[in-house]
């Protein structure tokens, strides 16, 4: 299993948002070139557009969840069941690990804003946030569970 985490952290330095991080990491795996994957996981940096919300990287981690393991069918209830139970216990470890899945939360004691520009990515923004480590976390948790889905289905 390649290390995701430090993936998704590298990708977030060259300036990915939080979710695209995530969701780029895994892009061998859900078939999406870099640039589609970016565009689709880019709502959910900040929170979902820096209103500080649902972590980013739990967002770009869940969408890396139903991209390869999801339901489709919509009249499928023990489907939809096992998939949501899936990103509960997502949630469950990433909370565990971290204390909240939610952004503000997270970036608590920090002054962070809601809304506006995104602050430019300088060592300083680097230093004060958790947010690397809160990728990493989000990822290697996303690649755990589909090996452990892996492991079910055989």
């Amino acid at each position: 299993m390649s290390d995701r985490g430090e993936r998704a952290k590298a990708l977030f330095y060259e300036g990915y948002n939080c979710a695209q991080a995530v969701f780029c990491a895994f892009d061998d795996i859900t078939g999406f070139d870099r640039e589609t994957a970016a565009r689709l996981a880019s709502s959910f940096g900040g929170g979902m557009g820096r209103l500080r919300e649902v972590c980013g990287a739990v967002s770009g981690a869940l969408l890396v969840l139903g991209t390869v393991g999801g339901y489709a069918e919509p009249n499928d209830p023990e489907a939809k069941k096992a998939h949501y139970a899936l990103v509960q216990e997502f949630a469950r470890r990433f909370r565990e690990k971290n204390g909240s899945i939610v952004c503000r939360e997270l970036l608590s004691g920090l002054n962070v804003s809601e809304g506006g520009a995104p602050e430019a990515r300088t060592e300083e923004f680097y230093k004060k946030r958790p947010c690397p480590e809160l990728i990493a976390d989000a990822a290697r948790i996303a690649d755990v569970l589909l090996a452990e889905q892996q492991n079910i289905g055989e």
